[in-house]
C-alpha cells in the first residue's frame, strides 16, 4: 500500500498508470534501481533508460499511487515561497540557477508530451499572483513590487498588471507570469511508463523495500517477500527518503495541504493558474471536464502533518474562500489532501545522499513536486552517468544554508514537542467511545497505544511510536490513517506503512481491548 490507500480520492485517481504491474520476487540486477514511482522516480527512470541504462523501478504500492497522485499539478517555475525570499536566503546567483532549472523541467515535460504523444492536457498558460484577502492595499502593492523586482533580477518573465477575474480582485495589484503550464499528472506518467518499458525498464508494484545496504561497488535492496535487487546505483524517490534517518529529515518538515474540485461552466474563468500571497496561501487552476463543463481546483489551508485533525473544517474554509471569489461555482466533485515536504531554504534535495557514493535521493518538494520531479530526471541522469550539471549545487543534499538557521530551528520544534508529548497523558480515557472511523492515543502504563476503529468497525491497537525515529503518531480522521509530525510517515489503521520514511509497520499491541480498558479504569 501507499498514499493511494488513504481515504480521499483526487480528481486524477480515475487513471491507473500501470494496473498490471507485477510484484517483485526473486533476485535481479541492473544499472540503477529506483525506489518510488511518482513523478520523480519515473522521470529518473525515463531519462536513464533513454541513454541505455538498465533500470528497475519498485514501489510499495500501486504505480504513481504516492503523493504524486495527490498533487494539483501546477507547473510553475516560480519559487513557491517567493523569489525575493529565495534570493535573501541563497543569493542571486543560486536563485537564478533555481529559476533556470525549474523552467527547464517544464520544458522537458513539454518535450516528452510531444515526443511520446502523451494525451495529458498539457498546455502553456498564464499564472497570476494576487493579494491575500483582507491585505492592506499599500502592503499588497509593496509585495507586488518586491516580487516583480526579484523576478526581473533573475530573468523570470513577469508583468505588472491590474486585476484578476475573481470577485473583489478586479482592480487588485497583480503579477502576471506568462508561459507557465499545467497537465493531468497521472496521464503523463502513464505515458512515461510505456516509454520506460519499451526501452527495457522493469517496473514493480506492491513490493515494499524493507532493507537497504550500500556495498563497496553498489547497493543491495531487499523487499518484503524476500526479493533482492543489486545495482550499481540507487535512487530513493519516496517523498520522504527511507534510507536516511536524520541528516536530511532535520532540514525539512511535512505539511498537509487540502484540495477540492468543483464544476464550472466552460469559459466562466480563464484557463490560468492563480495563487494568493496568504500564509498558507491558496491556489487555483482549471482542468477540462465533460461537455460544456470544466473543473476548477482550489486548495490551501495547510498545516504541519500530524498537528491537526480538522480536515472537514479546512475543506469548508477552502470552499468558502473559492465560492466567494467565483460565485458561479458548481457542485463539488472531489476533495483530497496531500503531503508536501518544505525545506529550510525552499529548494529540494536532489543528488548524492550525504556520505554515499552510489545512493541518490530526491526529496523536499517544497510545494513544487511536479517541477522538482521532472528536474530530478535531468539532474540525476547527468550525475549517475558521470556528467557535470550546472544545477547540482542548488540541490546538493549535503548543503548547509547558514541563512536558513531560523527556518531550521522553527521546523524542528515539532519533533522536540512530539517527543516530549510522549510523557503526557493520552487523549483517550477508554476504548468504549471509539466509533468507526475514529482514533486516538491511549496511555497504558509507561507506553502509549494508537487505538482506532476502522470504517468496518474493527478495533485496531498498535504502539503509538513511529517506527522511523520514535516520534508519536496522531490520528487523521480525514484520511483514516496515522500521521507522524516529525518526518511525514503515514500508517494505515492496521499499522501498514502508507508513506515513508518509515519502513516497518506500527507494532501491534499484545493486550486485548478488555485488558487495556481494565487497566485504564483501574488508574
Amino acid at each position: 500500500m501507499n498514499a493511494r490507500g488513504e481515504q480521499t480520492r483526487s480528481l486524477w485517481m480515475k487513471v491507473d498508470v500501470y494496473p498490471d504491474a507485477p510484484k517483485f520476487s526473486g533476485k535481479m540486477s541492473c544499472n540503477t534501481v529506483i525506489i518510488g514511482s511518482g513523478i520523480a522516480g519515473l522521470s529518473v527512470a525515463h531519462e536513464l533508460a533513454s541513454i541505455g541504462e538498465r533500470v528497475i523501478v519498485i514501489d510499495r504500492g500501486s504505480i504513481a499511487g504516492g503523493m504524486t497522485s495527490r498533487t494539483t499539478a501546477h507547473l510553475a517555475p516560480i519559487c513557491d515561497d517567493g523569489l525575493s525570499a529565495l534570493i535573501n536566503l541563497r543569493g542571486e546567483e543560486t536563485a537564478r540557477l533555481f529559476q533556470e532549472s525549474q523552467e527547464a523541467a517544464v520544458a522537458r515535460i513539454e518535450e516528452n508530451v510531444a515526443e511520446l504523444k502523451i494525451d495529458c492536457n498539457f498546455r502553456r498558460l498564464d499564472a497570476f499572483l494576487f493579494p491575500a484577502m483582507g491585505l492592506d492595499p499599500k502592503e499588497a502593492r509593496d509585495q507586488r513590487r518586491e516580487e516583480f523586482n526579484a523576478a526581473r533580477k533573475l530573468g523570470a518573465p513577469v508583468e505588472l498588471v491590474t486585476g484578476v477575474p475573481l470577485k473583489g480582485f478586479e482592480k487588485a495589484p497583480v503579477l502576471r507570469y506568462p508561459n507557465q503550464a499545467t497537465f493531468h499528472p497521472l496521464r503523463y506518467l502513464r505515458g512515461l511508463v510505456s516509454a520506460i518499458r519499451v526501452r527495457g525498464g522493469l517496473i514493480f508494484a506492491d513490493s515494499p523495500v524493507v532493507a537497504f545496504e550500500e556495498l563497496p561497488d553498489g547497493v543491495r535492496i531487499s523487499t518484503e517477500n524476500g526479493g533482492v535487487i543489486e545495482a550499481a546505483a540507487a535512487v530513493v524517490a519516496t517523498n520522504s527518503p527511507i534510507n536516511d534517518r536524520f541528516q536530511l529529515h532535520t532540514k525539512m518538515s511535512p505539511y498537509r495541504t487540502y484540495a477540492m474540485a468543483f464544476t464550472l461552466p466552460r469559459g466562466d474563468l480563464p484557463d490560468a493558474l492563480f495563487w494568493d500571497t496568504g500564509d498558507p496561501y491558496h491556489y487555483v487552476r482549471m482542468n477540462p471536464g465533460p461537455g460544456s463543463v470544466d473543473y476548477l481546483i482550489a486548495g490551501g489551508a495547510d498545516h504541519k502533518s500530524g498537528e491537526a485533525d480538522d480536515g472537514d473544517i479546512r475543506f469548508e474554509a477552502v470552499e468558502a474562500w473559492i465560492r466567494q471569489l467565483v460565485p458561479a461555482l458548481g457542485k463539488e466533485v472531489a476533495r483530497w489532501s496531500g503531503q508536501v515536504l518544505d525545506t529550510i531554504d525552499y529548494c529540494a534535495f536532489i543528488g548524492p545522499n550525504p556520505g554515499s557514493k552510489s545512493v541518490y535521493v530526491v526529496t523536499g518538494d517544497s510545494g513544487q513536486g511536479m517541477t522538482h520531479g521532472a528536474l530530478s530526471g535531468l539532474l540525476l541522469k547527468d550525475l549517475i552517468s558521470g556528467q557535470e550539471n550546472r544545477w547540482a549545487t542548488v540541490y546538493e543534499p549535503s548543503r548547509k544554508t547558514p541563512s536558513g538557521v531560523i527556518n531550521y530551528v522553527r521546523e524542528n520544534v515539532s519533533a522536540v514537542k512530539n517527543l516530549a508529548a510522549y510523557l503526557l497523558p493520552g487523549e483517550l480515557k477508554s476504548l468504549d467511545a471509539l466509533a468507526p472511523g475514529q482514533g486516538g492515543i491511549l496511555r497504558n502504563g509507561l507506553s502509549k497505544i494508537a487505538a482506532c476503529r476502522d470504517t468496518a468497525g474493527k478495533l485496531q491497537l498498535h504502539s503509538a511510536v513511529c517506527t522511523h525515529s520514535g516520534c508519536e503518531v496522531a490520528w487523521n480522521s480525514t484520511e483514516q490513517c496515522w500521521d507522524c509530525s516529525c518526518h511525514g510517515s503515514h500508517f494505515a489503521p492496521d499499522g501498514t506503512v502508507l508513506n515513508g520514511p518509515a519502513v516497518d509497520p506500527l507494532r501491534p499491541v499484545d493486550a486485548s481491548a478488555g485488558e487495556i480498558d481494565a487497566l485504564t479504569r483501574a488508574r
